[in-house]
């Protein structure tokens, strides 16, 4: 099984996490932030990927630096997973309804990291959770995993299916990414040579 398992300390915050992408979706996860853990175990379930997640950050001050550090942590242990990405499909979409919201999620296993997020919450909480924490998180992951991301919410009322609905959807979409093409035959997907 590809898997990797990345731990960062900082004065800020102390993350452990393991991923396996060819897994079956469990998901043992403990960041400290009930909304957050709540996305996170719902990317492992339609990602397929086995994670496990564990932050202790300065929650006192508020919930920004565990959130980042833990997509950044993230991002790392799913690039360190892929290895050379050798036979992978690479590119793949996913448009994910969730009640009155649709979002498409777009990636590109580049090695190029970007980030586009056409995204907007009408409210600043979701429970005890910042929106715009949701931003911070894909950026941080798609920074340290590699990859190019757009995001795009078409229309949405509630908060919690809109942030929803991207964390499916990028799960949704990284699992066809990162799905293993028999026809590449172990080909790096690029005519480069090297991704």
């Amino acid at each position: 099984m590809r898997s990797a398992s990345i731990s960062r300390k900082t004065a800020e915050t102390d993350v452990a996490v393991s991923i396996g992408l060819d897994g079956t979706g469990q998901a043992r996860i403990a960041t400290g932030i009930g909304f957050l853990d709540h996305m996170l175990e719902l990317f492992a379930r339609h990602g397929l990927f086995d994670l496990e997640i564990k932050v202790e950050g300065d929650l006192h001050v508020d919930q920004h630096h565990s959130a980042e550090d833990c997509g950044i942590a993230l991002g790392q242990a799913f690039a360190r997973a892929l290895g050379d990405k050798r036979g992978i499909a690479r590119y793949a979409d996913a448009h994910l309804p969730m009640d009155e919201t649709l979002s498409r999620v777009c990636v590109d296993i580049s090695g190029r990291p970007f980030l586009v997020f056409r995204t907007a919450f009408r409210v600043e909480k979701i429970g005890q959770f910042d929106t715009e924490l949701v931003r911070e998180w894909f950026q941080a992951f798609a920074m340290n995993a590699g990859i190019t991301l757009h995001v795009e919410t078409f229309y949405g009322d509630n908060a919690h299916h809109i942030a929803e609905s991207l964390f499916k959807g990028l799960a949704r979409a990284l699992r066809k990414a990162v799905a293993l093409d028999p026809r590449e035959e172990g080909r790096v997907p690029s005519t480069k040579g090297t991704l």
